[in-house]
């Protein structure tokens, strides 16, 4: 027997000692009245070794328990912190300190009653008059008091990461107060906020491979959302004028650090406006946001001092390829730009300027780009929603802008297309390409259309990463340390009901 059984042998002798003796180790409920933080701000200034007369009634997990006989002392962690129960002899009733030695173990949840003292070393403690078992703990804890090392094993067993590394579950009261400070800033623009639907009859709004799913009730195929832009833009033509949802979208597509198969995007739509406005909006919302949480707009991530104040660095996407590749692509050809791919091994899936212009761009500049950087105007190919650029006589270029910081890109904005003839043109063109083979081009959706020829006035959007915002404002590493459940692959081993069959 390994010493992994061992323990859970002797914990389920423990559980079954205790329902012998008609003690509940699940009770219903522990009338909890303070918590750990509170008492230890609360009683700061006590002096060592000084005990009050207050009594208190807290609850929480052992987290250490050492029994020295006539004297134990058990680290507990509620939500809020962690405190010290103090089980002292001639002070705590013997039936208590022997139920701690006889029945507790590091995991279980305890409550328990007792007086504020503080120890002689200092510790604000509980001294405790009475304890019971809220929750007995059948798994131990990992070893030691050092926390889950394994980085898999953290985001696969989050509960366990939370834990045994508390500072995890403060990245997530970050990630919090980051939503709340979004939503903040729109409602004091007076943006409504709204919900779009996850389960679509026809996705689009981005180039992504949706999710499919089956609705049995209609026998009629679904797709999970892959962007909430389609049915935004639809309340701008029923008469909303400033819109977002903070939503989740569902693409089908790689797994890395700044990708999840389920993610969290804002989108924002405003009438009358455009991608610039929409440009002046993504600073003042990373702005504000970063000084409401962080007390500053600097901030250090990935061994990078980043600072998010207002005006941002701002080029448009041709000049990003000439000051990082020191290639001209206004004046190259199709077949120039079509070598250069090749030569430097760049996939791409169309032959024409515009796509050839963005994966350029993508090879050699996105890297590059640390400190947070506006690349606007982007060519029309990139897009089938976006208006061409009003001072462009080639009507090569649309007036798009994507922010990036960190080699990232931060959003995606959009002086939008409310032409309904070129709009349906575009789609109808997606259309053919998804036919052909192309399965992140966009569905043709009649009734979207059907919506802009009721006429849509002048509208600029922009879609937020809000997982990357939390990844830079919390200083992480990666889009799973800021996910609570991150996509993980099943697990090799079976269990233990696959073992059985």
């Amino acid at each position: 027997m390994s010493r992994e059984e061992q323990i859970i042998s002797e914990r389920i002798k423990k559980l079954n000692e205790l329902k012998s003796l008609g003690i509940n180790p699940y009770p219903h409920k522990f009338e909890k009245k303070n918590n750990c933080a509170e008492l230890k701000e609360k009683y700061k200034k006590l002096k060592n070794n000084e005990k009050t007369k207050d009594k208190v009634k807290i609850a929480g997990r052992i987290i250490l328990k050492r029994d020295l006989g006539k004297l134990a002392f058990v680290k507990i962690r509620d939500g809020s912190g962690e405190i010290q129960l103090i089980l002292q002899e001639k002070e705590t009733p013997e039936e208590a300190r022997n139920f701690l030695k006889k029945y507790l173990d590091a995991g279980d949840f305890v409550g328990a009653d007792g007086i504020v003292m503080k120890s002689k070393t200092g510790e604000i403690s509980v001294l405790v008059k009475k304890i019971e078992i809220l929750s007995k703990a059948i798994l131990p804890l990992p070893e030691k008091f050092h926390g889950l090392q394994d980085k898999e094993e953290r985001y696969r067993k989050r509960y366990l990461d939370l834990i045994m590394n508390p500072e995890v579950k403060q990245v997530f009261e970050k990630r919090e107060q980051i939503i709340d400070a979004v939503r903040e800033f729109l409602k004091s623009k007076n943006y409504n906020e709204v919900d779009t639907p996850y389960l679509q009859t026809i996705y689009g709004g981005a180039e992504a491979r949706p999710f499919k799913t089956h609705l049995n009730a209609l026998d009629m195929d679904l797709f999970l959302a892959i962007s909430p832009e389609l049915y935004l833009k639809r309340l701008i033509v029923g008469g909303f004028e400033k819109v977002f949802t903070i939503a989740r979208n569902f693409r089908n597509e790689g797994i890395d650090k700044w990708h999840n198969p389920e993610f969290t995007m804002m989108e924002i739509y405003q009438a009358y406006a455009d991608y610039n406005d929409m440009m002046d909006l993504f600073e003042e919302i990373y702005e504000y946001v970063c000084k409401k949480v962080n007390g500053t707009t600097k901030i250090k991530v990935q061994g990078q001092e980043i600072d998010f104040k207002r005006p941002w660095k701002k080029m448009t996407m041709a000049q990003a390829i000439k000051k990082f590749a020191d290639i001209n692509v206004e004046k190259s050809s199709v077949t120039e730009l079509k070598k250069i791919c090749d030569k430097e091994k760049i996939n791409y899936k169309e032959n024409n300027w515009g796509s050839y212009v963005c994966v350029i761009f993508e090879h050699f500049c996105e890297d590059k780009l640390i400190q947070p950087t506006f690349i606007i105007d982007h060519p029309c190919e990139s897009t089938p929603l976006c208006k061409i650029h009003r001072n462009d006589k080639s009507c090569r270029l649309i007036e798009r802008f994507e922010p990036f910081c960190l080699g990232a890109e931060l959003g995606n904005a959009y002086s939008e297309l409310n032409d309904p003839i070129k709009q349906k043109q575009l789609l109808e063109e997606q259309q053919k390409k998804l036919v052909s083979g192309n399965e992140e081009a966009n569905p043709y959706d009649k009734d979207f259309v059907d919506a802009l020829e009721h006429g849509m006035p002048p509208t600029g959007g922009v879609g937020i990463g809000i997982d990357r915002m939390v990844i830079l404002l919390t200083g992480q590493e990666s889009i799973r340390d800021v996910l609570l459940f991150p996509f993980m692959k099943r697990e090799e081993k079976k269990n233990e009901l696959e073992k059985d069959n």
